[in-house]
């Protein structure tokens, strides 16, 4: 893969846990970057999900050049194309649709499509991804169910999204095939209602000392 991608991952990898966020305010969207910045967190998924996605990465990516800022739920190749013209660093979906994965492929956009069956995740090994998204985690089995996967397929890597909570984050990072972790837990929809910026920077700094005490 290319240089883009595997910079990305090595993101992943550090950062260990991938706040997922949902941002229908946009003009909030820059005091959330400094709250998840402040909070030590390198990465962010905004969602799709929520109208006005495009300003949120863009604005958050411009607030904090520290915060690697990328589209989540990205169900088509408009999507993708509005998340790229945003700035979006990466693109994440919820399931594996080849017309969104050969459009990031072919423009150099580190893309990680939703596996959950081998099926799946041999049609991502097929185009040269090594690091997937594993969702809804904790209804497809969680950790039990990825240890299982990576048996036969060692050189991949999850990203487990859905259910994640600081009760089984260490669980899901203890695991070798476990890239990061996306999570909403630190940005829940009523902190960001209630501009509890400073609950938002104390969870993600309560998750990120539990990524160092587990992997550095």
């Amino acid at each position: 893969m290319s240089k883009q991608y595997q910079s990305v991952v090595q993101t992943f990898f550090r950062a260990g846990i991938i706040p997922v966020i949902r941002l229908d305010q946009t003009n909030k969207a820059a005091l959330l970057a400094k709250a998840l910045a402040d909070g030590e967190m390198e990465a962010a998924e905004v969602t799709f999900r929520a109208q006005g996605a495009e300003k949120v990465i863009e604005t958050m990516g411009a607030q904090c050049d520290r915060l690697m800022v990328g589209a989540g739920t990205v169900l088509t190749v408009e999507q993708a194309q509005r998340a790229k013209d945003a700035g979006a660093r990466f693109i994440v979906s919820p399931g594996f649709n080849p017309k969104v994965v050969e459009f990031c492929l072919n423009r150099d956009i580190p893309v990680f499509p939703g596996c959950v069956t081998p099926t799946e995740i041999e049609r991502a090994m097929e185009m040269g991804l090594t690091v997937l998204k594993f969702f809804p985690a904790e209804q497809f089995g969680g950790v039990k169910t990825i240890k299982a996967l990576a048996g036969p397929y060692q050189q991949v890597k999850f990203m487990p999204t859905g259910g994640i909570s600081m009760d089984n984050l260490g669980e899901y990072l203890s695991s070798p095939a476990v890239a990061a972790c996306g999570g909403t837990f630190m940005v829940k929809a009523d902190l960001l209602e209630q501009d509890r910026w400073k609950e938002v920077t104390k969870r993600c700094r309560k998750a990120m000392k539990l990524v160092k005490e587990i992997r550095r």
